[in-house]
């Protein structure tokens, strides 16, 4: 049951995360959400910042188990990218995930405590180092195409990514996430021959 209640804290503070961002929720609104004590929720995270880590530590090893899924199941590396974007499309349209959470506190950085800027560095790190393995194996096997460095690709296909998840949200239109995402696509996609 102790699993049970962290698992329904996370879920909760990742939604508030969300909606809010980190400063405007408290204990009180997850307390509310859960319907527990407040408490309870500092037996299972002694502080918000603790908690937030917990929330970004399950949002990139779901993130890690997607990838790792990609991998194993998609040869082509464009395909997997325009996987990954999909996936996001589903999240965003189907309003299960409207944002990701790594991304949403990387915005809000400055105000952040440190070890939560650490975690949040983190799962840039992982991004990173997934889209650029991609974006590599996607040259070598002609699958892709490179109008910079690899580094640099992987740090585009990562702002388009942000960027088009921010541009839904503010105009409430899954169609700009869409679009901009295929536009993105697009440019890295190999000539036609």
């Amino acid at each position: 049951m102790q699993g049970e209640t962290a698992e329904r804290i996370l879920d909760a503070a990742n939604a508030l995360l969300i909606d809010r961002g980190y400063s405007a929720f408290s204990y009180a609104d997850i307390a509310e959400t859960v319907n527990i004590r407040k408490a309870s929720i500092h037996h299972h995270f002694p502080t918000k910042a603790g908690l937030v880590v917990a929330v970004l530590r399950r949002h990139r090893a779901r993130i890690s188990e997607g990838m790792k899924a990609l991998d194993a199941q998609i040869e082509n590396p464009l395909i997997r990218i325009r996987n990954y974007f999909k996936y996001w499309e589903g999240c965003i349209e189907g309003r299960t995930l409207s944002f990701c959470i790594g991304a949403l506190l990387g915005a809000e950085m400055p105000s952040l405590p440190e070890e939560v800027q650490a975690e949040v560095r983190l799962h840039f790190s992982a991004l990173t180092e997934w889209f650029e393995r991609t974006l590599k194996a996607g040259t070598k096997a002609r699958a892709i195409r490179l109008q910079g460095t690899v580094a640099t690709e992987a740090q585009m296909l990562i702002a388009v990514l942000h960027g088009a998840m921010l541009s839904a949200r503010a105009t409430n239109n899954c169609d700009v996430f869409r679009s901009l995402s295929q536009s993105e696509l697009n440019r890295i996609s190999p000539a036609k021959q």
